[in-house]
């Protein structure tokens, strides 16, 4: 149609300048007379091109125009001719001019003078957009980038696209879009775009049907449609209404005195049909994950041995304004075994061994994804077949199984091997780090310059670097560059730097009380070294992954807590030696608010002073996630006119001690925010030297203050986490904890000491518990420090010692991953755990716990850290009440490991 159009344009054009030339004159000529002449269209007549000109042109460049043409001055044409239609056919070829002619001016001789009569399409000066938001403004403003473009349908056909596709992600099916053009007066040859959008409401998935499977439920089949899920909803009852109001009174008793039992099938269809319960799922119908959703439940198929099964047919159709059904019939096929499995190309290791590792034996049904995992990456076990060559060096390894026999239900293997050579790593280097240094990184890398490439060692890697948090863990991407020649690899680590320097900020005047909040600065990638260079400081000097904190803490004039921190992961530079130093200050104040004397309110306090020294190691056995850190730490305990709260006799004195702390640690988790697999186990033990047994002055007779002078105790903690993917997904994750932890003594000559006991209830926050000398473990579902012996006694008279000597706790987590994104990473909880705390030995029942559950949210933005809160309900009494605890909410700040 275009080229019909263009030949009938060019013949109009054609007579057009034929009738100009007769007539001696154009618009455009000057006003004498051009010499008649006569030209006979059946004989081109050849000229030479002497001039030509364009008019008609208000933004577009004479010049470049013409030279768009493809007429050239002193090129000689035919007139008419190839030339001229040509020149045509180039100019609105280029999209950019409305309208034009070619036209003679003026031929003298064999010289022809020729005028190109433009007019050129208007530009988009803005894009406007009205019925959205903000921020879906901005989005779109990058999916529809016309602004300066010429005003063409194509493209605003295009943009209408990619906004009703934009909308159409989103489960906005039924949005409207309308195209406003409006002259701008400011610009020249320009028009202002108004794009008047109506989203109407989402569509939602009202029921989706599965048909023709026999082998796997509906429920099945449905649960693998990730993205797409039906609309939560309780219709029982409304149905039930319907039933009875639409029934005359004899139906209704037959319903109601029914015999016969409804069978399995027809109770689950009308539970699936009548109630949906998926309130953390949505229901929106997105095509694009729709689409994936089905070849996810085809490869469910598979993985249960349906290698025929697919989809015959689907259709979306309305079932009303906002909601839509789906239909889908599947073709199940033959369920088949694996029965031979044969290897060839194999020259290093023997079949038997490769049949080990692949863990795949005759008569297994058939399973397309196990197979793959166990072929080539297995993440949750790392022991494959690959890796038995690629932990060796032989990075071209492949392996391609092949089906050579497929009869009745059973179909035998053969895997076709390509061994390779060895590789030899020729190169690591590392991008994207611009505010790390590098030997920061470099020191992380396990797979080194001149090794044999091992792929367990670049996954080791992998991980290491996302647990410095330096860099976004979902972004670290280790690019190889093998040559197959030279048998080397050159491998780069791409690297996407995150914040994550903490603040923490929080505060406000309590009246009485005064400042109430706390001030934390944490500077995880602090440099000591580059404080001198002011271009390092950002805000202050960063690069050598050193760790610097900085906190103060207040709960008016009753509690303070000031202190600081400085860990060199690196000590020495050559091994990862963590050397460590803190200091910590804190005081807890008895204050009478009632006393209108001017500094006569504080009745009393007591003050702990702290210094503390560690060194920590990485060890290589039992492997090499182990490490093992000593610390010798000093304190200097101060009571003054503090009463009788730890269960001491005397008000006023001090206590010191010197304790040496020893922890063994393993940590595999593969992410420090969101752990999806692995596992953190830690046993620490605290010791200080025997003063108090080996001191022949001291007696049973002899005061507390004597007794308690240097502190005389050992403490024994036990933590442990496990986690692991759930559901076949990511993003949900199973989590397992315990917790243990033990006060000693030396002998019964003092006993346990009343300080560093354990204190247990609520979220586990000394900022809440203001509590010094004791050990805080969380229990939620209950009031702050309500699970603590020696609490109802606590400022009597003759109190019993406060805080437990031995306690446990268990918890079960179930997590589900909100969002990834570093910048704020987002997943809610569910949790089930129980815990006891006691305060001696012979009441010690780790069967009587005190059990709670609820459910919970968290949140990790690099500038504040980890903040929860949790709803929990606690189902049995607190020590000296009869009623259960119920329900309780808390938050927390920072994980809260025990």
């Amino acid at each position: 149609m275009k080229r019909s159009l263009l030949i009938l344009f060019c013949l109009i054009w054609s007579v057009g300048a034929h009738a100009q030339i007769r007539l001696g004159q154009s618009r455009y000529a000057s006003p004498r007379p051009v010499n008649i002449l006569e030209l006979n269209y059946s004989k081109p007549q050849k000229f030479r091109i002497a001039e030509i000109k364009a008019v008609g042109l208000s933004t577009l460049d004479e010049i470049a125009i013409i030279s768009l043409s493809g007429l050239k001055v002193d090129d000689r044409i035919d007139v008419p001719g190839d030339a001229i239609s040509g020149a045509l056919k180039k100019l609105w070829g280029q999209g950019i001019i409305g309208d034009v002619k070619i036209l003679v001016t003026k031929i003298e001789g064999e010289d022809i003078y020729l005028l190109l009569d433009l007019a050129e399409r208007p530009r988009f000066s803005r894009v406007e957009f009205s019925g959205i938001n903000k921020t879906q403004e901005g989005e779109l403003r990058d999916k529809v980038n016309i602004r300066g473009r010429v005003v063409r349908d194509d493209v605003l056909n295009t943009a209408k696209r990619n906004i009703e596709k934009y909308y159409l992600d989103k489960g906005f099916l039924n949005t409207e879009v309308k195209i406003v053009q409006e002259r701008d007066t400011t610009l020249p040859n320009s028009v202002k775009l108004r794009f008047d959008i109506n989203t109407n409401s989402k569509v939602k998935i009202n029921e989706i049907a599965i048909y023709g499977n026999e082998e796997i439920s509906d429920r099945a089949i449905k649960g693998k449609l990730k993205k797409t899920k039906e609309h939560a909803r309780v219709a029982i009852f409304k149905d039930v209404y319907s039933r009875i109001t639409d029934a005359d009174l004899s139906s209704i008793s037959q319903s109601v005195f029914r015999t016969d039992p409804a069978s399995q099938e027809e109770v689950t269809n009308y539970i699936n049909k009548n109630l949906k319960l998926n309130f953390f799922n949505g229901s929106k119908y997105i095509p694009k994950e729709y689409r994936a959703d089905k070849e996810k439940a085809i490869a469910f198929y598979n993985s249960k041995g349906f290698r025929d099964a697919k989809i015959l047919d689907d259709s979306v159709y309305k079932f009303s304004e906002d909601k839509i059904n789906i239909d889908i019939a599947v073709e199940e096929g033959k369920k088949y075994y694996y029965r031979n499995i044969t290897f060839t190309g194999n020259y290093i290791h023997e079949d038997d061994v490769l049949l080990a590792k692949l863990g795949i034996q005759k008569g297994d049904v058939y399973d397309k994804e196990k197979l793959d995992k166990r072929l080539n990456y297995d993440p949750q076990k790392g022991d494959d077949v690959s890796s038995l060559y690629q932990d060796n060096g032989y990075l071209f390894f492949n392996i391609d199984p092949v089906e050579i026999n497929v009869t009745g239900d059973s179909i035998d293997l053969e895997m076709r091997i390509f061994e390779g050579p060895q590789v030899t790593v020729n190169s690591v280097s590392i991008k994207g780090n611009e505010r790390t240094s590098d030997h920061v990184v470099m020191r992380e890398i396990r797979i080194l310059p001149g090794q044999k490439f091992n792929r367990s060692l670049l996954v080791r890697t992998i991980r290491e670097l996302s647990t410095l948090g330096y860099f976004d863990p979902e972004k670290i991407n280790p690019d190889l560059k093998p040559n197959f020649e030279s048998a080397t690899v050159d491998i780069t680590f791409e690297l996407v730097e995150r914040p994550n320097d903490q603040i923490e900020l929080s505060g406000g005047w309590g009246g009485f009380y005064g400042f109430v909040g706390t001030v934390g600065l944490v500077f995880n990638n602090f440099s000591v070294k580059n404080i001198g260079d002011f271009s390092k400081w950002d805000p202050l000097p960063v690069g050598d992954g050193q760790k610097l904190s900085l906190r103060i803490q207040a709960n008016g004039q009753t509690f303070q807590n000031y202190s600081l921190s400085l860990t060199e992961p690196w000590f020495g530079g050559k091994k990862p030696n963590a050397l460590s130093f803190s200091f910590n200050h804190s005081v807890q104040r008895q204050v009478d608010f009632f006393n209108q004397v001017p500094d006569a309110d504080i009745l009393g306090f007591f003050k702990i002073t702290g210094v503390t020294v560690g060194l920590a190691k990485r060890v290589t056995w039992p492997d090499d996630y182990f490490s093992v850190s000593n610390s010798l730490q000093f304190q200097n305990y101060e009571f003054n006119q503090f009463g009788t709260s730890f269960g001491l006799s005397y008000p006023t004195g001090n206590s010191k001690s010197v304790t040496l702390n020893t922890t063994i640690a393993r940590n595999n988790v593969d992410n420090t925010i969101y752990p999806r697999l692995g596992s953190n186990i830690i046993l620490s033990s605290e010791f200080t030297p025997p003063y108090n047994s080996l001191n022949r002055k001291l007696t049973d007779e002899s005061t507390d203050q004597e007794k308690y002078n240097w502190l005389e105790y050992h403490k024994w903690m036990f933590d442990a986490s496990f986690f692991t993917p759930v559901f076949g997904s990511s993003k949900w994750v199973a989590s397992a904890r315990a917790h243990m932890g033990f006060v000693g003594s030396y002998g019964n000559k003092i006993g346990i000491i009343p300080l560093e006991r354990f204190v247990m209830g609520g979220d586990g926050m000394t900022f809440n518990n203001f509590a010094l000398g004791q050990e805080i473990i969380g229990l939620r579902g209950y009031e702050n420090q309500t699970i603590t012996p020696g609490r109802a006694t606590r400022g009597t008279a003759n109190p019993d010692p406060y805080g437990g000597v031995v306690y446990n706790k268990y918890v079960m987590e179930l997590r589900f991953l909100v969002s990834p994104n570093p910048s704020a990473t987002i997943f809610l909880l569910t949790f089930a755990e129980a815990g006891n705390n006691w305060g001696s030995y012979k009441d010690f029942n780790p069967y009587d716990l005190k059990k709670s559950a609820g459910v919970g949210a968290r949140i990790f933005m690099p500038a504040f850290g980890l903040l929860g809160v949790d709803w929990g309900y606690g189902f049995d009494p607190i020590p000296g009440s009869l009623q259960r605890s119920g329900p309780q909410f808390h938050f927390t700040i920072g994980q809260q490991f025990r």
